[in-house]
């Protein structure tokens, strides 16, 4: 297995890592095999046209297989590590203050990946990945400056970096 690149690396914790693999692990044995046996028994009561539980099963078997998928892509793109240095450079797995140009308002936001925050149902915040056009372009910088970005949408934006610590959850 190659590493991952900055640009497609997932930062997760330890622990959220650990309980991804546990999820995955789940899906692809118990799970799997519930789902196979609640398909067979609604193939056994016949005509599956208008079979409602065969119809459900299968959807949820579709929706499990994908979720498979991604947590294998997410797992193998996975760079684990402890809560970053409180080094005050914007890096993953920091909690970070922003700006928005002509905005008096602040945002608070994850820059990791959004299983971290799902360890903890108490924790209401956004979450960007450092890939995405504001991760990538708040990476590595420090509080006090102020960078520009193309967002989505094809605007151009700017934000003023005003705090980066390490996220605590």
């Amino acid at each position: 297995m190659s590493q991952p690149t900055a640009e497609t690396a997932v930062w997760l914790t330890q622990e959220a890592f650990d309980r991804l693999v546990v999820e995955l692990e789940h899906l692809k044995g118990p799970a799997r095999v519930e789902i196979s046996r609640r398909i067979a028994a609604a193939r056994e009561e016949g005509d599956l046209r208008e079979n409602g539980g065969y119809h459900a099963a299968r959807e949820e078997q579709s929706k499990s297989e994908a979720r498979i998928v991604q947590l294998e892509d997410m797992l193998d793109r996975a760079q684990v590590g402890e809560t970053s240095a409180d080094t005050g450079v914007v890096e993953a797995g920091m909690q970070v203050t922003v700006r928005f140009e002509g905005d008096s308002d602040t945002e608070t936001f994850l820059l990791g990946a959004r299983e971290v925050l799902a360890l903890d149902d108490s924790v209401d915040m956004s979450v960007y990945s450092p890939q995405s056009p504001l991760g990538s372009a708040i990476l590595g910088k420090e509080p006090g400056g102020t960078v520009s970005f193309t967002a989505p949408s094809g605007k151009q934006m700017s934000v003023e970096i005003l705090d980066a610590k390490p996220f605590t959850g």
